[in-house]
């Protein structure tokens, strides 16, 4: 069984999904999935229609944190999907602290706050860790460069 929590209308997290659940996902009819694991290459099927998938290799350890052009790249694909009314799936391996950082750069650049984001997806998903320090500490740097971002 497929494992996704559903955090918005628009927005969804979950850990690895594999060829197995392409059928669960056909259903679902998600516009677009990011797949935010470094070692391992979303399976062939996730490659072809009806799939659009964005494949961001990161990593989630103190020495080497998500860089904020990995999370801007994950952003300016999903945003202008949710925009009309699309829908995303982010996913890491367990669906804790990769697709937790970035699911939150998507919802801070759909104006949540930091906070906000963080309330929301450990709500939706109990495993959510998005106060790990260093995972934090990258939501918060991407939060901040967001607003810089945003000024005139």
């Amino acid at each position: 069984m497929i494992d996704i929590s559903k955090v918005t209308e628009y927005l969804y997290v979950g850990s690895k999904v594999g060829e197995e659940h392409a059928d669960e996902l056909k259903v679902l009819n998600f516009d677009l999935i990011i797949s935010m694991i470094g070692q391992i290459a979303p399976d062939a099927i996730y490659t072809l229609p009806p799939f659009k998938t964005l494949w961001i290799k990161t990593y989630d350890t103190f020495f080497t944190p998500i860089p904020i052009r990995k999370l801007m790249a994950g952003v300016e694909a999903a945003r202008p999907i949710i925009q009309k009314k699309g829908k995303v799936l982010v996913f890491c391996l367990q669906g804790k602290r990769r697709s937790i950082a970035m699911a939150s750069a998507i919802l801070i650049s759909m104006g949540y706050t930091g906070e906000e984001a963080a309330s929301l997806l450990t709500t939706a998903r109990k495993v959510a860790d998005p106060k790990r320090w260093y995972i934090r500490m990258q939501i918060r740097a991407f939060e901040k460069y967001w607003k810089k971002r945003a000024e005139p």
